[in-house]
């Protein structure tokens, strides 16, 4: 049974370039304005990764424009951890940081472990094998939290 939408919803992962970027594309894509949809990573030290790019794309989702940013930055643009109603997490360092850094909000944590497919295929065609992967893990949890796109 799917979940009504949070207010609010915050994705992270390590570095804010491909897992939690897909995922803020997708939700956005699918739920529309009803929910508010960021992401951030531990750093923000890589841009928008080129694949994920591509494979949103092909969803026509749209991550060309986005800028990394990490937590911290995130807080310093006026994104407080705080105002987000769940905040999931993609990999298991993000969870242990969000973990750290909610433990005295009242939010909903999640980790959903969706596979890192960066170091994943040597040809192209299997590099964006992998990415389309780790995506149609995102929009099967997506799917499964909140049911069909609206």
């Amino acid at each position: 049974m799917a979940l009504d939408l949070p207010q609010s919803v915050l994705f992270c992962c390590d570095h804010n370039a491909v897992r939690s970027p897909m995922a803020e594309g997708i939700m956005k894509q699918f739920y529309g304005t009803d929910t508010y949809v960021q992401s951030a990573g531990l750093k923000n030290d890589l841009e928008i990764d080129g694949f994920a790019i591509a494979v949103c794309s092909e969803n026509g989702v749209e991550l060309s424009r986005h800028r990394s940013r990490s937590f911290e930055e995130m807080e310093q643009w006026g994104d407080q951890l705080s105002s987000f109603d769940l905040i999931v997490a993609l990999t298991p360092a993000s969870y242990a940081k969000a973990q750290e850094l909610t433990k005295c909000y009242h939010l909903e944590l999640q980790f959903w472990p969706i596979s890192d497919p960066t170091a994943q295929g040597e040809t192209r065609d299997a590099k964006l094998a992998a990415y389309r992967i780790s995506r149609d893990e995102i929009i099967a949890k997506l799917h499964e939290r909140w049911g069909e796109p609206r």
